[in-house]
């Protein structure tokens, strides 16, 4: 789950919960099978940033991501979401905010936005920019470079007073993340997917929200936030992208000119699994005022993005609940007519399976042994031919659509650097086709069933 801010363009955002594209070019054959020509991002690094280059002619606008990861931690976790909001607000060139926002009309309307989420253990924040390519407008200047002059300012030159940040700023700031906090509490399907993973991750960092704390927003001041600022810039992981008419030597020029930090360390991110907890599971009951319950149940399986098993993991997680064809929509909502909404989401990152549906609060016994019965019968082998394909034919589509959007061909490729696994999307193409039941299966097996949720409504007296 991510929150975050974006100006001028209507930027569509999307949750790449499954695996978020190696960039390719797609053509149909004439039997309609995909054929992907590949085409690959160039590496290289200038003052302990990694730089990775997509050079195509294929969009019309430069795609600019600078991802910003450190691992979750109760110390550090509210102070870097705060920094974003505060840094959106002025630089040094334009230090008040309707400044800042003329300077993106002056790029063309160029979009600039920026997120903040969490992938695996490690609490990410992602900035955007997507300017137009030079050669579909009258400008004198390279717009590239004068993106590149922008979001470095907004990273390394923030406004400041007195040596630390602008006071009104992260007072204003502040209370935009409190909001967006106290929002999660309001919006009660949030609300439960966030309490679930608390409970099941109680000693992990995981159990952070990726926007912090409400209890430490209070006593975090413009000095202190400066701090951790300045610290954050040095101990993060950084991962410039950069997709469009360019090369990397002209994206490494642009780097060394906008992005002067001093860093003496380039850190790397450690993939950590989610390891099984053992013992009974843990049944939690949390007793709010709503009219609808919501059951939602943690699941521990030990396939992460970097193994060989993560395409039969998709296929185990599509069949049970991502698609109206799956077994909790069809079992759980469909034919029983117990569940609102009946679903589960597959963290690639962290090696979990969360399972979410809204219920009757009278419905609780029965829709969970419903939603037990659907584990046991993927374990059982009980997949038919129908939920093979069409689960195959989703998954597929998926990857080929991303193909269109420059954001998400470098999201995808972001799981390599988090990973360490180097994955191109025909590669996964080809595993998802080539999976069994009998994999599936053996995925079924090891999946844990570690943490049922209920979040229920007062009771009588």
């Amino acid at each position: 789950m991510g929150s975050g801010c974006f100006f001028t363009l209507p930027w569509y955002r999307m949750e790449l919960n499954l695996f978020e594209v190696a960039s390719a070019d797609m053509t149909v054959s004439c039997k309609g099978v995909f054929i992907l020509n590949k085409t690959v991002f160039e590496r290289g690094s200038v003052g302990h940033i990694r730089i990775h280059v997509l050079p195509t002619t294929r969009f019309k606008t430069f795609a600019v991501s600078l991802y910003a990861g450190i691992p979750l931690n109760e110390e550090t976790v509210t102070t870097a979401a705060l920094t974003p909001f505060v840094l959106r607000r002025g630089t040094v060139s334009y230090p008040e905010t309707i400044q800042f926002r003329k300077q993106l009309e002056h790029l063309y309307g160029a979009g600039f936005g920026f997120d903040v989420y969490k992938r695996g253990n490690y609490q990410i924040i992602q900035f955007r920019v997507d300017t137009i390519n030079d050669e579909f407008v009258s400008s004198s200047d390279s717009l590239l470079h004068k993106t590149f002059s922008f979001l470095g300012e907004v990273v390394t030159k923030p406004v400041t007073e007195n040596g630390v940040f602008r006071e009104a700023y992260v007072n204003s700031e502040r209370e935009t993340v409190r909001k967006k906090l106290e929002a999660i509490i309001n919006d009660k399907i949030r609300y439960a997917a966030e309490r679930c993973m608390e409970e099941m991750f109680r000693g992990d960092p995981y159990r952070l929200h990726p926007l912090g704390q409400r209890k430490d927003l209070d006593g975090i001041t413009p000095a202190s936030l400066y701090e951790a600022f300045q610290q954050w810039l040095q101990q993060a992981n950084l991962d410039l992208y950069v997709v469009g008419d360019t090369t990397l030597a002209e994206v490494q020029e642009l780097v060394e000119q906008h992005f002067t930090l001093g860093r003496s360390s380039s850190p790397v991110y450690v993939p950590v699994k989610s390891e099984a907890a053992g013992g009974d599971v843990r049944v939690v009951e949390e007793v709010l005022d709503v009219n609808q319950g919501k059951l939602n149940m943690g699941l521990r399986i030990p396939v992460t993005y970097g193994d060989d098993q993560y395409a039969a993991a998709l296929l185990y997680n599509g069949i049970l609940g991502s698609y109206p064809h799956s077994k909790l929509f069809i079992n759980v909502r469909e034919k029983e007519s117990l569940a609102y909404y009946a679903a589960s989401r597959f963290d690639g990152h962290k090696g979990i399976i969360s399972i979410q549906s809204g219920i009757e609060i009278a419905n609780y016994s029965k829709a969970l042994e419903i939603i037990k019965a659907q584990l046991a019968s993927l374990r059982d082998g009980q997949i038919s031919e129908l939920e093979m394909s069409q689960t195959k034919a989703m998954l597929r589509n998926t990857l080929l659509e991303m193909q269109d959007s420059a954001f998400d061909i470098v999201a995808y490729d972001f799981n390599r650097v988090l990973s360490g696994r180097e994955r191109p999307v025909e590669e996964l193409l080809r595993q998802i086709e080539a999976i069994t039941p009998e994999d599936v299966v053996r995925v079924a097996n090891s999946v844990e069933l570690d943490t049922i949720y209920f979040l229920t409504g007062k009771k009588e007296a």
